[in-house]
């Protein structure tokens, strides 16, 4: 059994209408003055703005940075860096999806150790403590608001660095599943499926252990049956609850057992192609399960026993990627690349780029140059 060391560093709070406990949870920590860091979609949406009235109501001086993109990059976490030093928050907090909170722990780690966000690639690479920090996710999707990992692009290579640190996981995370109503489909499609390809992969990574694949599993169940009826109804709230919960204990799996092979074939895409990194984790995922089924269909059975007790090793690999297709094709997501105009002539040096990436190190099948070509091969 796959050994492990973990601990639970955030508190969460969950359910309808806990975003209004904001300013009473960020008092906690005594704060002088509160910076969030908010995409600009957010204050169209009024969340931000919500978000401000609850810290006010607290009395609670609030800054605000909303000064980046989807796939925070260096450059971003830079400006972002500048104006906490203008500021000076001794809370901050990230409200939006992945990308508002990895651009806030991104900030985190240069304004509070210092040097550039280069520094804190890898594991482990905090000076000295961070700030408090709370996260609020208005999209099912990353679980970063679970992670103690930041990812940011280099600005000008676009390569997605890691920089994770035990003292960068936020103290509080704040579920609350009516942020996700305002969404668009495409957004709901898109995060969904990420939170997806995080319970699949980390079920089948070469660090597995026994928390992790508890997560994984029971991440999976609930996104599998919460999906579809948000597809179909996006005010049903049991659902987009399903999908909170689901996409957040996915994240905690990712904490201890990281992902696969799907993400580092999907990061080339992003970076070469701007392909939305939901649109190409699950255009690869088929493929790669189908992959790592070939050593592992047991892994993949136990997976679809959450959903259907009756699963068995034979067919499961292929039963679950075609769920995945299915899932892609109701989204309105494509499922190759003619689809998406990229053309076949680029694979190999797709293939070159996805054996460069961290995640496909866990993937439990090794990658190598055949076999990143076969999984881009099989959606050209």
């Amino acid at each position: 059994m796959q050994p492990f060391d973990t601990q639970s560093r955030t508190r969460v709070v969950f359910g309808a209408g806990t975003l209004s406990r904001l300013g009473e949870l960020a008092a906690e920590f005594r704060p002088q003055r509160v910076m969030v860091v908010s995409d600009a979609g957010l204050i169209k949406a009024g969340h931000f703005e919500h978000a401000v009235a609850s810290l006010n109501a607290s009395g609670l001086q609030v800054e605000s940075f909303h000064d980046f993109a989807e796939n925070p990059t260096s450059d971003m976490v830079d400006a972002g860096v500048r104006h906490a030093a203008k500021v000076k928050p001794d809370l901050l907090i990230g409200l939006g999806g992945g990308s508002s909170m990895d651009c806030c722990k991104g900030i985190n780690f240069v304004y509070s150790c210092g040097g550039t966000i280069h520094d804190y690639q890898g594991v482990g690479k905090a000076t000295t403590d961070l700030l408090p920090m709370i996260a609020v996710p208005t999209t099912s999707g990353t679980g970063s608001e679970a992670q103690s990992f930041a990812l940011i692009s280099d600005a000008k290579t676009h390569v997605k660095m890691p920089c994770g640190d035990p003292r960068a996981a936020c103290r509080i995370a704040i579920l609350d599943p009516d942020l996700t109503m305002t969404q668009p489909r495409s957004v709901t499609a898109l995060t969904g499926i990420d939170a997806i390809s995080h319970a699949i992969e980390t079920y089948v990574t070469k660090r597995r252990n026994p928390m992790s694949t508890t997560y994984s599993r029971r991440a999976f169940g609930l996104l599998a049956q919460g999906f579809p009826r948000v597809l179909a109804d996006p005010n049903d709230r049991e659902a987009r609850s399903q999908m909170q919960l689901g996409a957040h204990f996915a994240g905690m799996a990712i904490e201890t057992s990281m992902l696969g092979a799907a993400h580092a074939t999907a990061n080339p895409l992003t970076a070469r192609h701007d392909v939305t990194h939901g649109q190409a984790v699950g255009l690869m995922l088929p493929a790669v399960i189908r992959l790592n089924g070939l050593d592992h269909p047991d892994w993949y059975a136990e997976l679809l026993r959450e959903i259907d007790p009756t699963a068995t090793n034979e067919n499961a690999p292929e039963r679950l990627a075609m769920m995945v297709t299915e899932w892609l094709r109701d989204a309105g997501l494509a499922t190759s690349f003619e689809q998406l105009s990229i053309p076949p002539s680029e694979i190999e040096s797709l293939a070159e780029e996805a054996l460069q990436q961290w995640t496909g190190t866990f993937n439990p099948v090794p990658l190598d140059p055949e076999k990143a070509r076969a999984l881009y091969h099989a959606v050209a």
